[in-house]
């Protein structure tokens, strides 16, 4: 299988379902997320904050083809990493890719559990309430699921509360494999 690649929109359940999902192949996980912040000795917000998103890309675009020089590896990327400069294109070339695709609702319920457990790490979501944030979300969705949807694999999630739930759904993704 060598690599896969988990894309969708921030609060599918990537790193979630990522970390599941590798422990039940026998594989390595990675959030691309973690290993830019780890090259850069920042974290992600702080890289949106001092250098912008435009550079944010550019260290996304490197660390992605970095990453995917490991074998027997779960990669999940950031909800942005499929739309800028060609990343989609090279994770389908590179990787088994699956589309972990949630309603707005099951991302926004995702959101709250995971800035609950973990504080929040998501620039483009900074200071908004539930309402801002339905609306930001229902506005650029649609615009990445153009992106998302080249896929090799989409899997429909629900909202995620339980180990088991969570096992399913990596389950599920072994059975496509």
């Amino acid at each position: 299988m060598g690599r896969i690649i988990l894309v969708g929109y921030m609060g599918a359940g990537k790193t979630t379902i990522g970390k599941v999902l590798a422990r039940q192949l026998g594989y390595e996980f990675r959030d691309l997320d973690l290993v830019i912040e780890c090259q850069q000795g920042k974290r992600i917000p702080d890289i949106f904050a001092d250098e912008g998103e435009g550079r944010f890309r550019e260290l996304e675009r490197d660390a992605l083809r970095d990453i995917c020089r490991m074998e027997s590896a779960v990669i999940a990327v950031g909800g942005g990493t499929p739309c800028f400069h060609d990343n989609m294109e090279y994770m389908n070339r590179h990787a088994i890719t699956i589309y972990l695709k949630a309603s707005v609702d099951t991302l926004i319920e995702h959101i709250h559990i995971s800035s609950k457990s973990h504080g929040s790490n998501r620039p483009l979501l900074h200071g908004m309430d539930d309402r801002q944030m339905r609306d930001f979300i229902s506005a650029n969705l649609p615009a990445r699921e153009q992106f998302y949807s080249q896929a090799t694999h989409v899997i429909d999630i629900e909202i995620l509360r339980t180990e088991e739930q969570i096992s399913e759904t990596a389950k599920k993704i072994s059975s496509l494999l």
